[in-house]
């Protein structure tokens, strides 16, 4: 099974590929998302955790599904 860091990885490799599919720079991405630039860009590094009202707000930006960008992602349980 992928560690965390890959998923959060993964997701951030998943975000920055939709970002440039939609023509748009992480400043760009971000005014629209009401997010910060340094935060998307984190994000795409895979060092942050993002909250799911971020991941839906910035896949409504982009003009996908969220399920899109998570689409495989499994993370096991905690026992």
């Amino acid at each position: 099974m992928p560690s965390d860091d890959d998923l959060l990885r993964e997701f951030g490799d998943r975000l920055r590929t939709a970002r440039r599919q939609a023509g748009l720079s992480q400043e760009a991405l971000a005014h629209e998302a009401g997010l910060h630039r340094t935060y998307i860009g984190s994000v795409e590094r895979g060092e942050r955790n993002i909250a799911l009202l971020n991941i839906l707000t910035l896949a409504t930006v982009l003009g996908t599904d969220a399920g899109t960008l998570l689409t495989d992602l499994r993370r096991p349980p905690h026992l």
